[in-house]
């Protein structure tokens, strides 16, 4: 059995929330750069200069890239050998957000209740998936998941007699409906099959797949170039301002699930992608 200190993830929590607010991946970098190379708008290209100006910044000055810092999403993968000694393993991640954004001067946007609203004042809670697998490997990838993109996710549950043409139509039809608001160009997280909840969990998690990173299956690789390819025909463009590049990737994941059954959910994601895996 292998032990993990909660205050070791309690560090590193707060060590990576702070960085990806203003350190964006290289995937990222490298697809807005392909992005403003191939879009063919004038304005959308202006524009991409402008948000790699911000990627730039962000990194030189350790500002955030976005005003909104976004809902702390926390998924763990966590070996079965582990045990997490010291505290408990939702205390440790809650305490490491609670002071990076304290720390790092972050907007706090979590509020206490949905109805009555109210900040929580350091941005906790955060949302935390746990998955347990074989060995004694313990991984966390953090996402800060603005709002404006969220937003703009839904979910359908389809018939499987709508099939493939049905899932095409949806996920495109909810990027049409976003338009600006979510901040485009685009990561689209999609989910396939399972429950309601699954195929939402899976589409989120879809999003921490690198940026233009296809799945392994050749089936669910043609879906997400075609995908793509429809999305960026929707000529919407950087920020909706008219262009190709509505979108930088698709990303589908799915599940098995009912006969009856054919549930899809999108999870859209904004430019200012915050995300980071570490292994401890």
């Amino acid at each position: 059995m292998r032990t993990i200190e909660a205050g070791a993830i309690t560090d590193a929590v707060e060590k990576t929330f702070m960085e990806i607010t203003h350190l964006l991946g290289d995937d990222l970098v490298a697809a807005l750069e392909k992005a403003h190379r191939e879009e063919e708008s004038p304005l959308g290209k202006e524009i991409l200069s402008h948000l790699l100006q911000n990627v730039k910044i962000g990194r030189e000055e350790k500002m955030p890239v976005c005003q909104d810092t976004g809902t702390s999403v926390v998924f763990v993968e966590m070996g079965q050998e582990v045990q997490v000694v010291g505290g408990g393993l939702f205390e440790a991640i809650n305490q490491g957000v609670g002071q990076a954004y304290t720390k790092g001067y972050l907007r706090a946007s979590i509020v206490r209740d949905p109805i009555l609203r109210g900040s929580t004042g350091d941005n906790t809670p955060p949302v935390v998936h746990v998955e347990v697998a074989p060995g004694n490997q313990f991984k966390i990838t953090m996402m800060a998941k603005g709002s404006g993109c969220e937003n703009m996710s839904r979910f359908s549950m389809l018939t499987p007699a709508q099939g493939r043409k049905g899932i095409i139509d949806f996920v495109v039809d909810t990027v049409r409906r976003g338009g600006g608001r979510p901040c485009p160009p685009l990561i689209v997280g999609v989910g396939l099959g399972g429950t309601f909840d699954q195929a939402a969990w899976i589409a989120k998690k879809s999003l921490f797949r690198r940026v233009g990173a296809h799945h392994s299956e050749p089936h669910i690789r043609e879906l997400e170039e075609e995908l793509l390819e429809k999305v960026n025909n929707l000529g919407m463009g950087p920020q909706a301002w008219g262009g190709r590049i509505t979108a930088l990737s698709v990303h589908v994941e799915k599940y098995p699930t009912h006969i009856a059954s054919l549930p899809v959910a999108v999870n859209i994601e904004c430019h200012s992608h915050r995300v980071r895996t570490v292994a401890l």
